[in-house]
């Protein structure tokens, strides 16, 4: 009998949500900028067309007493770095032991499509848990769930302070968080992505032990808190993206994926495809498009054949990515005027249109 991701974990525990929905999402968001375009693709073939954004709060809307055990780890307070190793290494049905549970199934090629596309959307959503510091934290105050305080004149508690409350306070939108907490440097982006999951979860531990330390039950939230720990966040939700991406691109990078089979949402009646002007595509990441322009380069890169729209490469309005059966059409498009249809990604700042169906480019 085959089994979906089981990890046959056991145990009940308190329903932590974290980040909030704005929160999660900004981290895949962030995510996808960061992959290759391999990995990108590999992404969408195992999501099944879905984008990561729109799977990042499935593991939490899909949440039973089973899988509720994934999502956080439970830690005594004042732990040295080596009692910490010891701790989260000797123990299982957490956070940690998931992600790496998620990770083993991806990279095992027996396995089915289906079960790659759950294992994935656990991944994209437990990196983040694993960043949020009060998912590492405390059993006897259940995450600061039992921590009572006050912030914006509303009763709240610490745990959901620090997934959400602070995150609404700065009163971004979803695309504006994702656009300004998105500022990691080349450096930074190496050595965040060169950091194991121990090291993220220790960082979030250390975290939430402040964190313990500053507030009091009952306490009113002020201003000076926000504006001392928004920075926190930012830097949280980032690392978060940027070591998604870090490990997706370790997993797939590489991979050769069949194209699988789906029956996508229809569309048809609630969304058409938007025309837009070249010099306008990258104000479109998200949508699906049609967008005309003339091939200035072109590069086989071995899994695809990468077309530059509206100037040569590095300088291009826009990257088409041919895979699969589209990827004939390369070496017929140089110096061509073309039309391609399909959702615009960002890779790396730079808008991208992935191709595997040749009726969408015409020229």
């Amino acid at each position: 009998m085959k089994k979906l991701f089981n990890f046959c974990l056991i145990g009940v525990s308190v329903i932590l949500i974290s980040w909030g929905f704005k929160g999660h999402r900004a981290i895949a968001t962030i995510a996808q900028k960061h992959l290759t375009s391999n990995t990108a693709y590999v992404v969408s073939a195992y999501l099944k067309g879905e984008s990561m954004a729109d799977v990042a709060t499935w593991a939490d809307e899909n949440r039973n007493n089973t899988t509720a055990p994934w999502h956080f780890l439970n830690l005594p307070l004042g732990l040295t770095h080596e009692q910490f190793v010891k701790f989260v290494s000797e123990s299982d049905n957490n956070v940690y032991t998931a992600i790496l549970k998620a990770e083993a199934t991806l990279k095992d090629k027996s396995l089915s499509a289906d079960q790659k596309n759950e294992a994935l959307k656990y991944l994209i959503h437990l990196v983040g848990d694993a960043h949020q510091p009060m998912h590492i934290s405390r059993k006897e105050d259940k995450g600061g769930n039992t921590i009572q305080v006050r912030f914006d004149d509303k009763g709240t508690n610490l745990h959901s302070l620090w997934d959400s409350k602070l995150i609404d306070h700065e009163g971004l939108s979803e695309a504006d968080i994702a656009k300004t907490y998105d500022v990691a440097t080349p450096a930074q982006i190496k050595q965040w992505q060169l950091d194991s999951p121990m090291e993220w979860i220790w960082e979030s531990y250390q975290i939430s032990s402040e964190i313990y330390a500053q507030v009091k039950p009952g306490q009113d939230i002020d201003e000076a808190y926000y504006q001392k720990y928004i920075p926190f966040i930012h830097r949280r939700i980032d690392q978060a993206g940027i070591r998604l991406a870090g490990e997706l691109n370790r997993l797939f990078n590489n991979e050769q994926v069949k194209e699988i089979s789906f029956t996508p949402t229809p569309q048809a009646d609630s969304q058409t495809v938007s025309p837009v002007k070249l010099e306008e595509v990258k104000n479109a990441v998200g949508k699906t498009v049609s967008v005309q322009g003339k091939v200035y380069s072109s590069r086989d890169i071995g899994s695809m054949y990468l077309v530059n729209l509206g100037a040569a490469y590095p300088n291009q309005l826009l990257t088409v990515a041919l895979k699969g059966d589209a990827k004939d059409l390369g070496r017929q498009l140089n110096d061509k005027t073309i039309t391609v249809e399909g959702e615009v990604i960002d890779y790396k700042g730079k808008p991208e249109i992935i191709v595997t169906d040749p009726s969408k480019i015409k020229f």
